[in-house]
């Protein structure tokens, strides 16, 4: 496995931490964690597009967040939970998948070449 992808799993993690702070920061020293994590994100992030392509990295990235995020407001927050919503998210998670398989193509395409 390319050290990048570790890099991007690190990134997508670190930014469920801060999200789900921001939802439940009551003090000054939260803050100081979120801001904290914040800054790790956006090193992970970095570092993970010196390997990949930054589109897929990002699209990764987001998506993973935006999923993550869901399902930390369904089964913490206790958000309301839809049909249109999951159909969305497996929208952005075909997405996803379809850029990562887009991207491998074109890495042994050119190998062959």
């Amino acid at each position: 496995m390319n050290k990048s992808w570790i890099y991007v799993v690190l990134t997508s993690l670190a930014e469920l931490v801060w999200i789900y702070g921001f939802n439940t920061a009551s003090t000054w020293w939260h803050w100081v964690l979120i801001i904290s994590f914040i800054l790790l994100d956006l090193h992970f992030l970095a570092k993970a597009c010196e390997g990949l392509p930054t589109g897929t990295v990002y699209a990764i990235f987001a998506g993973f967040g935006t999923v993550g995020t869901f399902i930390m407001d369904i089964f913490i927050f206790h958000e309301q939970f839809s049909i249109s919503k999951v159909f969305f998210i497996l929208l952005i998670i075909a997405g996803v998948i379809g850029l990562k398989l887009s991207d491998d193509h074109k890495e042994t395409k050119g190998v062959v070449e």
